[in-house]
């Protein structure tokens, strides 16, 4: 087995292998759904799985990326008042792209176009937005090439990965904006919220038991 996949068995390197390229990556993270837990699962524990959320995939685009000849890179974009963005990035042709998991429909996959990280990036700004509609994608980080934690295992260890989204937060991230540009952003339109939310996943209501229902007026 080559030493820049260590410990992938034979049959889960045909499966990454089978994906091609970056846009067949992608297709595997649109077809897993999207789960809501606090996990921190390993690749292969999520080619187990099938199912991710945004970190988690884009471990595993960074991993599928490296078992097709790119190096298994990812950056971490940084929000205010909502959560970070993790996703792969590629390069073709001396272009940037990207691959994405994430619950919100415009934050997804982006073509080997873009000259310079900062305009990939900036390819997502109009759609990262919360709940409240507000625009919230401030700052990104530079690449982090994952092959630097091979030593423990991240691509096929049975332990959470937080390690990797530790040094995510650590590392020094870059202003997309200047101070008074984020004072003038407007809500998003209701038509873009919309379609931002489209198929977001969801935890169901809480069940409240039968001796604890609120009265009248209670929420």
């Amino acid at each position: 087995m080559s030493n820049s996949h260590p410990g992938f068995t034979s049959a889960e390197l045909r499966q990454l292998r089978g994906l091609k390229d970056p846009h067949g990556i992608q297709q595997l993270l649109y077809d897993q759904p999207y789960h809501l837990a606090d996990t921190a699962w390993s690749p292969r524990r999520v080619l187990s799985e099938n199912t991710s959320h945004c970190f988690e995939g884009a471990i595993l685009a960074a991993a599928a990326l490296r078992a097709n000849g790119y190096p298994p890179l990812v950056v971490d974009l940084e929000a205010e008042h909502d959560t970070d963005h993790v996703i792969a990035v590629y390069k073709v042709d001396r272009h940037w792209g990207a691959i994405s998991k994430s619950n919100y429909s415009g934050l997804g996959f982006r073509e080997p176009i873009f000259r310079s990280l900062r305009e990939l990036v900036m390819s997502y700004f109009d759609a990262y937005f919360n709940l409240r509609r507000q625009r919230t994608l401030r700052t990104f980080s530079r690449p982090v090439n994952l092959a630097r934690f091979d030593r423990v295992n991240w691509m096929i260890t049975d332990q959470p990965i937080w390690f990797i989204a530790e040094h995510l937060v650590d590392i020094r991230h870059f202003p997309l904006l200047e101070p008074r540009m984020a004072g003038r952003l407007h809500r998003l339109d209701d038509r873009s919220f919309r379609a931002g939310c489209l198929g977001r996943a969801e935890k169901p209501p809480r069940k409240r038991a039968l001796g604890n229902q609120p009265g009248p007026g209670l929420p």
